[in-house]
C-alpha cells in the first residue's frame, strides 16, 4: 500500500484483486493503471474508475477498453526481422514497434474495426491507447518499422531495397490469414448466445463445443441422447460439465415433448404431417427439434449439417423458421480464405437455376453477410459470356439481374456479367473492359446456377490450402446454417461465431420493433 500511495503509474502481473479501490484512491491524479491479470484482472476496470473517474485503465481482456496483448507486438516484431534475415532482435527494434503502434493509436480507425466496435468511439483517448488486435494495419505499419530498425542498426542480413513492394506483400499475407473471422469472434464474446446444434451427439461438433465453451464465444445447446454424449465426451477426454457448461435436450427425455410435437403439427398439419408423424418426427429428427427451439425461443441460432442431406434440413428450417420478410427463397454462401485473399461464391446449395429475382436476392443477402466480417463486398455476376460477347439466356439473365441489383442498391460495387478469370483479374479487366466498375479483385462471386458454383467451390476446397467458412444459409428468418458432412471442427467454431453475432443483431432489431 505504501508503494502505490501518490504513485502514477500501476503495473500489474499478478492475481486478482492486487489492487484495491482505496488504493486507486492513494495514487495522484488520473494514473495510469495497467491490470493486466488474466482472466480476472487485479481490479475491476468499474471499480478502478469510482475510485479515480479520470484513470486511464488497461487489461489483458478484449471485454474492456485497452487490452495489452503479446498478440499487437510480437508477430509483428518476428515478421520483420525475418523478412530482413536479422542476426538479432535489439532495443532499437522494439522501441520501432511501439512507436509505431502509438503512432497508429492516433490514425483514424478503419472500417473493418469500425464495423466490429460500432458502439465505440475510436478515438485516440483514455479509452482507445491501443488499436485493436485484428486492425489491418498492424502486420503492414509495424513490421516495417522493425525491419526499418534492424537495417538502420545493421542487424539486416537482407536489407530490404523497394518497401513499397514489401508493404504490398504484408497486406496480402493479412488477407489470407485467420484475422478474417477475429472481429466476428470478439464480437460473439461481447454478448454469447444460445446456439442449438442439432448433431449434439457427433464428435466434431463436441470437439467444437469445448472451443466454444474455452473461447466463451456462445452458449451450446446440445439436440442429442444425454447418455450417448457423455459416453463420447469420456471417450474424448473433453472438459465438458453436461450439467454446468451446455443445455441439452434429449429426444428420449425432455418435459417439453408434448408442446413441441404439438406446435410441429399446428405448422406442419396443411402439409400432410398428421399427429402420429409429428411425434415420430420429434423423436428422431434432431434439425426439427433444434427449429423448434428456435421457433419457441428456447435457442437463438441453429446449426445442423454435419449428418444427413443439405436438402432434408432445408426443408426443416423453412417449413419451421422461414425466411425473412421479402425473400422469395433462401440461398447459400460460402467464404473461402486463400493464399491470395478472401473469396466468397453464391449460390452453392440451394437453387438449381436461380431467376433474375433470386440472383437479385442472393447478391444482396450475400453483401450483407460479408459486410459483417469488415469486408466491402465486390461483387462479380459470373457467366460463360464477358460483357456481351454471348446472347444465350444464362448470359442475358446475369446481364438483367445486375439491371435490377443497380436499382435496388445503387451504391454497391458490382458489374457484369463476365468471365471468372475476368472477375479475379484487375489488368484482365482492364485489357477487355477499361470502364468496369469494380475496383480491385472482386472477392463475391455470384454464379448462374447451384451446379457451376458447387462445383467451382469443392475444386478450390480440395486443390489449395483454402480455410472455408460456411456454407452461410442466406435468407432465413432467424440465425440458422447448414453445414456439410466434410466440414472441420474449426468450420463448425467459425460458423457457430457468425451465427452468434447473427442472433445479437436479431435480437436488437426486434427489441427496436417492440419499441417502436
Amino acid at each position: 500500500e505504501d508503494a502505490i500511495k501518490k504513485a502514477d503509474v500501476f503495473l500489474g502481473l499478478s492475481a486478482p484483486g492486487v489492487l484495491s479501490k482505496e488504493m486507486v484512491k492513494s495514487m495522484n491524479k488520473a494514473p495510469l493503471i495497467m491490470a493486466l491479470s488474466n482472466p480476472v484482472p487485479e481490479i475491476d476496470p468499474a471499480i478502478a474508475r469510482e475510485a479515480q473517474p479520470q484513470a486511464v485503465i488497461c487489461t489483458g481482456r478484449s471485454d474492456y477498453p485497452n487490452q495489452v496483448n503479446n498478440v499487437l507486438c510480437f508477430p509483428y516484431i518476428f515478421r520483420g526481422a525475418l523478412d530482413v534475415g536479422a542476426t538479432a532482435i535489439n532495443e532499437e527494434m522494439k522501441l520501432a514497434c511501439v512507436e509505431a503502434l502509438a503512432a497508429l493509436a492516433r490514425k483514424e480507425a478503419t472500417a473493418e474495426v469500425a464495423s466490429v466496435y460500432e458502439d465505440e468511439d475510436l478515438t485516440f483517448g483514455e479509452n482507445y491507447l491501443i488499436p485493436k488486435p485484428f486492425d489491418p494495419r498492424l502486420i503492414v505499419e509495424l513490421s516495417i518499422a522493425v525491419a526499418k530498425a534492424a537495417m538502420d542498426t545493421g542487424v539486416a542480413a537482407r536489407p530490404i531495397k523497394d518497401f513499397d513492394a514489401y508493404k504490398e506483400k504484408l497486406k496480402q499475407f493479412y488477407i489470407q490469414s485467420q484475422l478474417v473471422i477475429r472481429p466476428i469472434y470478439e464480437k460473439a464474446q461481447a454478448e454469447p448466445k444460445r446456439v442449438a446444434f442439432a448433431e449434439g451427439e457427433e464428435d466434431r461438433v463436441l470437439r467444437a463445443v469445448q472451443i466454444i465453451l474455452d473461447d466463451k464465444i456462445a452458449k451450446p445447446v446440445l439436440v442429442g441422447r444425454k447418455r450417448v454424449i457423455q459416453a463420447r465426451i469420456k471417450k474424448m477426454g473433453l472438459r465438458i460439465d453436461l450439467d454446468k457448461d451446455v443445455t441439452i435436450v434429449d429426444p428420449e427425455n425432455d418435459p417439453r415433448y408434448a408442446d413441441y410435437w404439438q406446435t410441429y403439427h399446428t405448422i406442419m398439419e396443411r402439409k400432410g404431417v398428421t399427429p402420429a408423424v409429428a411425434r415420430t418426427v420429434l423423436r428422431t429428427d434432431s434439425t426439427a427439434i433444434a427449429a423448434l427451439l428456435m421457433h419457441k425461443d428456447d435457442a437463438d441460432a441453429l446449426i445442423c449439417g454435419t449428418v444427413g442431406e443439405y436438402q432434408r434440413h432445408l426443408e426443416h428450417i423453412k417449413s419451421i423458421i422461414g425466411l425473412k420478410p421479402g425473400v422469395e427463397t433462401p440461398a447459400a454462401l460460402v467464404g473461402m480464405l486463400t493464399d491470395k485473399g478472401t473469396l466468397f461464391i453464391s449460390d452453392t446449395h440451394v437453387n438449381p437455376v436461380p431467376s433474375v429475382c433470386q440472383i437479385m436476392e442472393m447478391t444482396l443477402l450475400a453483401s450483407e453477410q460479408i459486410r459483417r466480417f469488415g469486408i466491402e463486398p465486390k461483387v462479380a455476376l459470373l457467366s460463360h459470356s464477358n460483357f456481351g460477347t454471348r446472347e444465350e439466356l444464362e448470359a442475358q439473365k446475369m446481364r438483367t439481374a445486375l439491371a435490377e441489383i443497380k436499382k435496388r442498391d445503387p451504391e454497391l460495387m458490382i458489374d457484369g456479367e463476365m468471365h471468372a478469370d475476368t472477375a479475379l483479374s484487375a489488368s484482365i479487366r482492364e485489357e477487355i473492359m477499361p470502364n468496369c466498375k469494380l475496383d480491385g479483385n472482386a472477392n463475391l462471386l455470384i454464379m448462374p446456377d447451384v451446379q457451376s458454383a458447387n462445383i467451382t467451390y469443392n475444386a478450390l476446397k480440395v486443390m489449395t490450402d483454402a480455410v472455408t467458412i460456411g456454407p452461410l444459409l442466406l435468407g432465413v428468418a432467424r440465425p440458422a446454417h447448414i453445414l456439410t458432412q466434410a466440414v472441420t471442427t474449426r468450420g463448425i467454431v467459425n460458423v457457430a461465431a457468425l451465427a452468434c453475432v447473427e442472433a445479437q443483431i436479431y435480437a436488437a432489431e426486434n427489441k427496436q420493433k417492440k419499441m417502436l
